[in-house]
């Protein structure tokens, strides 16, 4: 499925040959988000990944970079979570040298100046209040602070407009030094592009890249009594809520087991969640679940949109789905989720840049990759008493939490809701 090569300098290179593939997409995985960041920095990571957009020695403005790519007509942008950031680039297989020159370029040659560091900073306090102003956003956010209270992991990756606004051009230039290493990064690559064509071509784009400082680690997370109840009262036509619990770290054996918990309860229009939400009560038109995986925590999640007045009748109807699965999960059931769980892996493989993430982003995080071979074979061999036992583990009404942004006053009793 892919090989493998290991600089002298720590970084890795892989490559995922697709012989029928027109395309080649390029992905540089480094192995920083918030998480990694110090509370008076929070964001950094964020806005970094903006600069480097924004003009390097060889191409001097934002510009220069979008139009070497999209003048051959190929897709260039990046990505910053908790715990990874990513640059990618896809491109017609012809033009992979440009593609790898240009985002080498930003990674290693970025000019951070200080006028585009201030015309950056606005950008992103605007995306900060933007983000704010979105009540589906910000519901995230609630629930993210409750999951994860005072740790990196419960603030919102691009920071608050009071930390954006005191990062530094020095304090942005000692984080690339520490976290923007070759060790702690990946560089995959899918296509018709041969391995050591990509080898010899980022041997040499590369230059002299060597680990300068030390790489510090990220705050592990503990478990701590916490709030669980967040209401944020704005004037929206919907009452928009995500009801959370604590979840899986995205090494642990058990969580092949909670996506297809998630696949059952909440992904898709033939989820419990949107049957019995949605078609059966006609309670919201959006409603899904989603997993969140870590290095050391994880959660699961339901978010919804509601009229104001079924707020609590929403809430009792998906605490009730979420006790339905601690009984009994049908055999069709489960056979049904590891079907849509498989045929949603194999459609993502046929394009180039979710197969660079998959090996990518499975390096960077974990060291290991796993094959769709390996996968499949593990989801098929998932039984059913394994859902419901994880579910009895996880569903826990002690760790329930719920956030909910719209028309609602701060004093309604939603808390004595929250009961499995």
């Amino acid at each position: 499925m892919y090989q493998k090569t290991t600089l002298d300098n720590g970084l890795r290179i892989l490559t995922s040959r697709m012989p029928h593939t027109p395309s080649v997409s390029l992905g540089i995985f480094v192995g920083t988000g918030s998480r990694y960041e110090a509370e008076n920095m929070a964001g950094i990571s964020h806005f970094i990944e903006h600069l480097c957009f924004k003009g390097t020695k060889m191409r001097a403005s934002s510009r220069e970079i979008s139009t070497a790519i999209e003048g051959v007509g190929g897709i260039l942008n990046g990505g910053t979570d908790k715990e990874l950031t990513v640059y990618w680039c896809k491109v017609a297989k012809s033009h992979f040298l440009l593609a790898l020159d240009v985002l080498v370029d930003m990674l290693l040659n970025s000019k951070f100046e200080p006028k585009e560091i201030e015309k950056e900073r606005q950008v992103i306090i605007d995306e900060i209040n933007l983000s704010k102003d979105s009540p589906s956003q910000r519901v995230n956010m609630l629930i993210d602070q409750l999951l994860w209270p005072n740790h990196p992991l419960g603030r919102d990756v691009a920071g608050s407009e009071q930390s954006v606004s005191s990062i530094t051009r020095q304090m942005i230039l000692d984080y690339l030094e520490t976290q923007y290493q070759p060790s702690n990064t990946v560089v995959a690559v899918a296509g018709e592009i041969k391995h050591q064509e990509v080898v010899v071509a980022l041997s040499q784009a590369q230059g002299n890249w060597t680990k300068k400082r030390h790489h510090p680690g990220y705050l592990p997370y503990q478990e701590q009594k916490v709030q669980r109840l967040c209401i944020e009262q704005k004037d929206t036509e919907q009452a928009h809520l995500c009801l959370a619990l604590p979840g899986l770290p995205l090494t642990h054996p058990k969580r092949f087991p909670l996506s297809l918990l998630n696949v059952i309860l909440g992904e898709g229009m033939s989820s419990r969640l949107f049957i019995e939400i949605r078609d059966k009560l006609g309670l919201a038109y959006n409603i899904g679940s989603y997993i969140d995986y870590f290095l050391d925590s994880g959660s699961v999640a339901i978010c919804a949109g509601v009229e104001p007045r079924n707020l609590k009748l929403t809430i009792k109807a998906i605490l009730q789905e979420l006790s339905k699965l601690k009984e009994e999960v049908p055999e069709n059931e489960l056979s049904k989720a590891k079907e849509f769980a498989k045929g949603r892996l194999l459609l993502r493989m046929e394009d180039s840049r979710s197969v660079s993430s998959w090996v990518g982003g499975q390096e960077i995080l974990t060291g290991k990759i796993l094959s769709l071979e390996q996968v499949i074979s593990i989801i098929d061999a998932i039984r059913a008493d394994e859902i419901s036992k994880l579910a009895q583990e996880l569903f826990v009404g002690q760790k329930l939490r719920l956030a909910v942004v719209g028309p609602v006053s701060k004093e309604e009793p939603l808390e004595k809701l929250l009961k499995l």
